[in-house]
C-alpha cells in the first residue's frame, strides 16, 4: 500500500477543511505534512480501526495507550497544534445520531470513510487496552464506586509514583517562587505549598487537623513535624495508606498522626480545629458536592478553618451540557468532575462557611506538571516496569496535556480558605489579606 501517509493527510484535510498541523509517518514508512513539524507516527493500521469503531478522542486514546500511535518531536508542541482537533470543548454538545447521519450524507465525508476503511484493513474492532476502565457498577459516587475509582488511579504502585513525583510524594500543584526565594526545585516548591496551607489554616501546637484525601501522608507529616499538630489523614487507597504509615513510623510521629482508609462520609469523631482538602474535591462529583461541603462544615469546631485546594474548569453557558472528556474518564480519573470556581465558592457558602480568601495558582500547576513529565521521561523504563508501558503512556499524555490546559487558561487551580465563623462573628483572621500568622480560636 503505497504512500499511506499522503493518503491519510489528504483525507484529514478534506474532512477538517484545513491543513493538517503536524506531519504523518505511516506504517509503510511514508511521510507527509509540513516539514519541521512534530510527527504523528501511525505504527500500525490497527490505529485506524480504533478510530473507525470509536471516532474521536476515545479512539485516539486507545491507539496511543496501545502504542499504535505515537509522537516524535516536541510532545507539548504537537499537543498544542492538535488540541482543537482532539479535545472538544467541555460545553460542546454530544453528537446526536441525526447529526452524525447528516454528516455522513456529505459526499466528501462518505468518500473519506470509504478510503479509511480501505487503509484500515480487516474491519474487526480491536480490543481496548487493559488500562481502560471497563464496566462500572451502580450509581455515581456511592461509597463502593468511589473507592473503585480511587483505586484505579492511585493503586498503580507506590514505586511508580515515587519516580514521577520525586521525594516529596505530593500529587498536587506545587507553589513556586524564584531563585531569589530559594525555591528552585520541585521538592522546594512542594514544601512551600504544604507550609502555605499550614499557615493559612493557622495551625498551632496541639491543634487537631483532618487531611481529606491525604495521599502518601506528606501534608500530615509536615503539619505534625513543623507545627506540632495531632493529625488524621484519610484516603480510599490501600497502597497510599500503607506507604504513609511507613513514612510516619520512620519519622517517629506515629503517636501524633493516624492514617485511615476511610471516606469523608464515614468520619464521626469530630470536631477538628482545621481541615485540609488538597486535590481531593475533584473526585467528589457535582451531585455530591453539597454533601461534601456540609460534611466538612460539621467536622469543624466553631472558628475552625478549611483549606480547599481544587482544580477548576471554565464556566459554560449551559452547565447541563458539560461532560468529562472520554480519555480522562476511561483512563485517568474515572467519575472525576471539575466545577467552576464560582460554583465551588457558592456551595461552600451554602454549607455555612464564610469564604475569606481565594488564591489562583494556575501557572504553578503547569510548571509542576512539566516537572512530573520530565521525571517520568527520565525514568521511563523503570516506571514502565513498575506498572505497565500502557499506564506510563497514559500518565505521560495526560500530564502533558494538562500542563498545556493550565498554561492556556482552559483550567485553573485555586486555594479557597473558608471559616466556620462563630455566631458572634469573630473569624479569628488577620485584618490584612495574605498574612497568615494569627491562629484560629481554640476550643
Amino acid at each position: 500500500m503505497a504512500d499511506a501517509a499522503g493518503r491519510l493527510t489528504k483525507l484529514a484535510e478534506e474532512v477538517l477543511g484545513a491543513p493538517l498541523p503536524v506531519r504523518i509517518r505511516a506504517w509503510d514508512r511514508s511521510e507527509s505534512g509540513p516539514p519541521g513539524a512534530p510527527t504523528l507516527v501511525i505504527r500500525h493500521r490497527r490505529a485506524l480501526r480504533r478510530l473507525l469503531f470509536k471516532p474521536g478522542e476515545l479512539g485516539l486514546a486507545r491507539a496511543w495507550v496501545a502504542g499504535d500511535l505515537d509522537i516524535e518531536g516536541d510532545l507539548y508542541e504537537a499537543l498544542d497544534r492538535l488540541a482543537g482537533l482532539i479535545w472538544e470543548r467541555a460545553d460542546a454538545p454530544k453528537p446526536h445520531r441525526a447529526a452524525a447521519l447528516r454528516a455522513l450524507a456529505r459526499p466528501q465525508v462518505r468518500a473519506a470513510a470509504r478510503e479509511l476503511l480501505t487503509l484500515a484493513g480487516v474491519p474487526v474492532p480491536p480490543t481496548p487496552p487493559a488500562e481502560e476502565v471497563r464496566r462500572r457498577r451502580g450509581p455515581l459516587h456511592t461509597l463502593r464506586r468511589d473507592k473503585e475509582a480511587i483505586s484505579h488511579h492511585y493503586d498503580v504502585g507506590n514505586d511508580f509514583y515515587a519516580l514521577v513525583l520525586g521525594p516529596s510524594m505530593v500529587y498536587s500543584c506545587a507553589y513556586w517562587g524564584t531563585a531569589d526565594d530559594g525555591v528552585t526545585t520541585l521538592e522546594d516548591a512542594q514544601r512551600d505549598k504544604l507550609d502555605l496551607i499550614c499557615r493559612k489554616l493557622g495551625l498551632t501546637e496541639g491543634a487537631r487537623l483532618l487531611d481529606v484525601g491525604c495521599g502518601w501522608g506528606s501534608m500530615v507529616l509536615h503539619a505534625a513535624r513543623e507545627y506540632g499538630v495531632r493529625a488524621v489523614g484519610i484516603t480510599l487507597s490501600e497502597e497510599q495508606a500503607t506507604f504513609a504509615r511507613k513514612r510516619i513510623a520512620e519519622a517517629g510521629l506515629a503517636d501524633r498522626i493516624e492514617i485511615r482508609v476511610q471516606d469523608y462520609r464515614e468520619i464521626h469523631d469530630e470536631p477538628f480545629d482545621a481541615v485540609s482538602s488538597v486535590g481531593m474535591a475533584e473526585h467528589v462529583g457535582r451531585t455530591q458536592y453539597a454533601e461534601y461541603a456540609d460534611a466538612l462544615y460539621a467536622l469543624l469546631k466553631p472558628g475552625g478553618r478549611l483549606l480547599n485546594h481544587q482544580i477548576a474548569r471554565r464556566p459554560v453557558l449551559d452547565e447541563e451540557a458539560y461532560h468529562v472528556d472520554e480519555f480522562i474518564d476511561r483512563y485517568v480519573f474515572p467519575d472525576g468532575e471539575l466545577a467552576p470556581l464560582g460554583r465551588t465558592v457558592g456551595q461552600l457558602e451554602e454549607a455555612g462557611f464564610e469564604v475569606r480568601d481565594v488564591e489562583a495558582i494556575r501557572e504553578h500547576y503547569a510548571r509542576t506538571l512539566r516537572h512530573w513529565v520530565a521525571n517520568l521521561e527520565e525514568h521511563w523504563d523503570e516506571a514502565a516496569r513498575h506498572t505497565s508501558v500502557g499506564r506510563a503512556r497514559v500518565w505521560r499524555l495526560y500530564m502533558a496535556a494538562c500542563a498545556l490546559s493550565f498554561e492556556r487558561n482552559r483550567i485553573g487551580v485555586n486555594q479557597v480558605l473558608a471559616v466556620r465563623t462563630p455566631e458572634p462573628g469573630d473569624a479569628g483572621l488577620p485584618l490584612r489579606a495574605r498574612d497568615w500568622r494569627t491562629a484560629p480560636p481554640r476550643g
